[in-house]
């Protein structure tokens, strides 16, 4: 979704809420920081003046105590308050964290499924501290900038209205004005560094995973080049940013030292009239020069502001985005007594997957479901968790439709092996503990022996803590799929949806697995889906799904 930066803007304050009171801390001290150093310059103005044996406020003693105790508050304060706006940042970039991992796991699986894994890395790894600048310089020297700014008009127009005037045009100028024109010249820069980004991480994560055909078949060169191009064209966009920028921070110095001139010229012309006297015309002057900090702070964030929009426009598109499949709570939990689809129907991407269904799946029994790819038999395990959301028709489970099963409940209920069996890069026991978090030693083994999986772990180095490497990579594809039962096994869900569990085994295996299976009758209702005719065999009934029919 498209946002404006403004609306952008307003939705990541809208985040800073928890932490307000530490904000309003770092806009006082900030606040009174830059008023120190500004107050440092204006002093030595008044000293200058004590020399010239003008009148002013102060003895020059008090004058230079003053200076020493603005100098040294300068420092306390403007370390205060950085540290406050970076752990104002870091929370917040945990919150954000936190945010988006929930996100994405309601929009999971049926908004993610297609999606460039890739750019979801870059979204909520550097997107997401990008936002940093945001809340460590942005929102608190806004805010500072705007203060101070009333502050000084007031002090100047102290002198004469008229420059207490032109004091206030010189910093909208420079605080709001440059950093709009800045920004719009901009343009759609930001958005397409961050798109480029995530690109090319997804085009390095796919180069990695497929590392071993791009050797086997030669094309390493190829692959590289490919690579060198994507990067050379970010750098490209971002050395554009960074010019920008610079052009940015060229008018900005430019226009400040126009706007001192202007307040020199003003002041010295009132003081030709009388309307001021020296004091008028220096003071201001050297007020007007010493304090446009706040405000260049501003105006240096009006090309970088780009990408942190930029960012944050697609951080808050998964903050945002609705899933297809919201979670349901509040219902009476269910126990399992069957399951079963009255003319299910589902469509994906325009195309009729499933026309019609309906099954019985009774409770205790082994339901085979066989069918050619594509036919949607897949699509049918799926639609039982509750991945997506059916079309016209039912699906039931205990005799009530899934959509008013508590989603907890019925993953208490549902065990789901897929064909592709992912595994974390972390130890085979705890691969195993996501499915039973609480699990003794002595129960992963039943579970592993019932998958027969639990010889082969032992023989390994140390094996059930063996890391089993990232994405499972040091393990075969049968060895992942019998870790995968084992993880059905020990959820120990009375409904058991098995997704061609022995497409990956030789006859040995399967047939160890078919025998648990089988023992497992009675006590566990199975739902079996494989092309394989020896899988079937421990079936009480099967179903032959063709074009998403019964047939």
């Amino acid at each position: 979704m498209k946002r404006s930066g403004f609306k952008v803007m307003l939705r990541l304050v809208g985040l800073v809420r928890p932490l307000a009171g530490f904000m309003v801390l770092a806009i006082g001290m900030g606040l009174a920081g830059h008023l120190c150093a500004a107050f440092i310059t204006i002093f030595g103005g008044y000293a200058v003046l004590n020399l010239l044996r003008f009148d002013t406020p102060l003895s020059l003693t008090a004058i230079f105590i003053s200076v020493g105790v603005f100098a040294l508050l300068r420092g306390v304060l403007r370390y205060s308050e950085q540290a406050s706006n970076h752990y104002i940042a870091f929370k917040l970039l945990a919150l954000i964290r936190d945010k988006v991992f929930r996100s994405l796991r309601r929009l999971c699986p049926a908004k993610l499924e297609g999606r460039n894994r890739g750019d979801l890395i870059a979204v909520i790894t550097s997107d997401i501290e990008l936002l940093e600048v945001f809340y460590a310089h942005t929102i608190s020297p806004a805010a500072i900038a705007g203060l101070f700014t009333v502050v000084m008009c007031l002090f100047i127009g102290s002198c004469h209205w008229a420059l207490g005037l032109l004091a206030l045009g010189a910093y909208v100028v420079v605080g709001v004005a440059v950093p709009i024109l800045t920004s719009r010249l901009s343009g759609e820069d930001g958005m397409v560094f961050r798109r480029e980004s995530g690109e090319l991480s997804a085009f390095v994560l796919d180069s990695l995973r497929g590392l071993d055909e791009t050797v086997q078949y030669g094309q390493g060169e190829a692959r590289l080049a490919q690579m060198n191009a994507r990067t050379d064209a970010l750098s490209e966009s971002e050395s554009k940013m960074k010019c920008k920028a610079g052009y940015s921070m060229a008018v900005t110095n430019t226009v400040i030292l126009l706007l001192d001139l202007a307040m020199l010229f003003t002041s010295a012309a009132l003081y030709s009239r009388g309307q001021v006297d020296f004091t008028g015309v220096l003071i201001p002057t050297v007020a007007l020069m010493s304090s446009f900090g706040p405000c260049v702070a501003l105006a240096n964030l009006g090309s970088t502001l780009q990408s942190t929009f930029a960012a944050g426009n697609r951080v808050l598109d998964i903050l945002e985005e609705a899933p297809l499949v919201e979670e349901v709570s509040g219902q009476a939990a269910v126990d399992f007594t069957g399951a079963a689809t009255e003319n299910l129907c589902f469509s994906y991407g325009g195309e009729q997957v499933l026309s019609g269904l309906s099954l019985d799946v009774p409770k205790g029994e082994v339901v085979g479901i066989m069918g050619k790819s594509g036919s949607g038999k897949s699509t049918f395990l799926k639609l039982l968790m509750r991945f997506w959301q059916a079309g016209p028709g039912q699906v039931l489970v205990s005799g009530r439709d899934v959509g008013e099963i508590n989603t907890q409940n019925l993953r208490e209920l549902e065990s789901f092996v897929t064909q592709e069996t992912h595994l974390f890069h972390d130890s085979i026991k705890n691969n195993l503990r996501v499915a039973k978090l609480d699990a003794t030693d002595e129960e992963i083994i039943a579970a592993c022996k019932k998958a027969a999986v639990h010889d082969f772990i032992m023989t390994l180095p140390k094996g059930y803590d063996t890391p089993v490497g990232e994405l499972g990579g040091t393990l075969s594809g049968g060895e992942r799929q019998r870790l995968g039962l084992a993880r059905a096994f020990l959820h120990d869900a009375p409904l058991m949806l098995l997704d061609e569990p022995t497409s990956n085994l030789d006859s040995l295996n399967e047939a160890v697995i078919l025998k648990s299976l089988g023992q497992e009758r009675g006590g566990k209702t199975v739902v079996l889906v494989s092309h394989r005719q020896s899988t079937m065999r421990i079936a009480d009934r099967v179903y032959s799904v063709e074009n998403g029919r019964l047939s």
